[in-house]
């Protein structure tokens, strides 16, 4: 009920990242509402775009193309005195930056940023972000490691509202008959033994996963029993340090890295149990969908991991760098099916309840509502 709001949503790309998905299912759902939701992009359009269209929603795009680009932010502010929507919000640091101004320019009722995720990259960035959360209502993200960060980055935080990230819970589930065939085939793949356990990590091979402390743990498991295998799904920087530690520790024939994987769910239908050991996170997608798969989960005990976790409840939670720890709880797992499984079903119904894509958008449309009623 109440008013009609109009509401600007603007990114920088339409790509196929989180915070791209995540922005065309709340903006699907508000136009659900009867919100009159506009998107823009900031740089350009992406793939994300045709669901968008399909939606019947106008997408604006800018065509910013440099770091300082002041036409591109004339558009943005002709857009904005255009449109005049009742709300805007962003979403990433260049839109951010852009959008925020703009909208300040054109003394939007309701101004919003985005942060979605840790960003110990910034420097100068951090400047603008701390200018801008002055004349900005709210800042939305997605879980509080994300907000702890920036409040020791001096952001207020009384600014921030937390709206976990939403997961299609109908796209990600497994039968029995397919988690089978999966748990048979990927074994055969890799050249395993059908009573082989498969332990995966899935996420970009840079420092801030800490797969080093994963691979140790894995070493670890080695001596306590000889069925484990340590798969890891996923790219980066870091992959010639894992294989040269992973050849250091003599572990080549249990640790296995696969690169990036179009596969995904089915390898983590195929794996006993999923390991995250980020040293900080913001709300880990990759997480999300391993516990909406039913799988165990052993992850670090971190702000961003504790908001999907409660320790023994949807899974184990364990020191962030303590290989020990990760090997321990996980032999305790492996051996324990009916804890595995108490685990795995706690953790699919926590998504379920908690994090559907209609409770996020519900939750940014009552932010919208409250903000401008103290407009109002």
């Amino acid at each position: 009920g109440g008013v009609a709001v109009k509401v600007l949503e603007i990114i920088p790309t339409l790509d196929e990242g989180g915070a791209e998905k995540q922005l065309c299912l709340l903006a699907a759902g508000l136009a659900h509402q009867n919100v009159d939701v506009h998107v823009c992009a900031l740089t350009r359009l992406g793939p994300r775009a045709q669901s968008l269209a399909e939606a019947k929603i106008p997408v604006h795009e800018v065509n910013k193309h440099w770091k300082l680009d002041i036409p591109a932010y004339r558009r943005l502010k002709r857009l904005i005195a255009e449109l005049r929507p009742d709300v805007v919000h962003t979403w990433l640091f260049a839109a951010n930056a852009y959008g925020r101004q703009a909208a300040i320019a054109n003394r939007t009722p309701v101004i919003i940023a985005g942060e979605r995720c840790v960003d110990p990259w910034k420097t100068w960035e951090l400047m603008i972000d701390r200018r801008l959360a002055k004349r900005t209502d709210r800042i939305a993200t997605n879980s509080s490691g994300v907000r702890d960060f920036y409040v020791g980055k001096g952001l207020p935080k009384e600014k921030f509202a937390i709206i976990p990230n939403a997961i299609e819970l109908e796209q990600i589930s497994v039968t029995d008959e397919q988690r089978d065939r999966a748990r048979r085939e990927v074994r055969q793949e890799l050249g395993l033994q059908q009573d082989d356990k498969i332990v995966i990590a899935v996420g970009r091979l840079w420092p801030q996963k800490r797969y080093k402390d994963l691979i140790w743990a894995a070493d670890l498991l080695k001596v306590v029993r000889d069925d484990v295998h340590f798969v890891i799904v996923g790219e980066g920087p870091q992959r010639w340090r894992l294989e040269r530690f992973r050849s250091q520790v003599e572990i080549e024939d249990r640790v296995h890295l696969l690169g990036h994987r179009p596969d995904v769910r089915r390898l983590l239908a195929a794996a006993n149990c999923y390991w995250l050991g980020s040293g900080y996170e913001g709300q880990s997608n990759s997480l999300m969908e391993a516990m909406a798969m039913e799988l165990p989960v052993v992850v670090s005990d971190i702000p961003g991991n504790r908001d999907l976790v409660v320790d023994g409840c949807h899974g184990l939670l364990a020191p962030p760098g303590d290989g020990t720890q990760f090997a321990r709880l996980t032999q305790t797992l492996l051996d324990d099916d009916e804890l595995s499984r108490r685990l795995g079903t706690a953790a699919r119904r926590r998504m379920a309840e908690e994090f559907t894509v209609d409770k996020m958008v519900e939750r940014h449309l009552s932010l919208y509502r409250q903000l401008l009623e103290g407009v109002g």
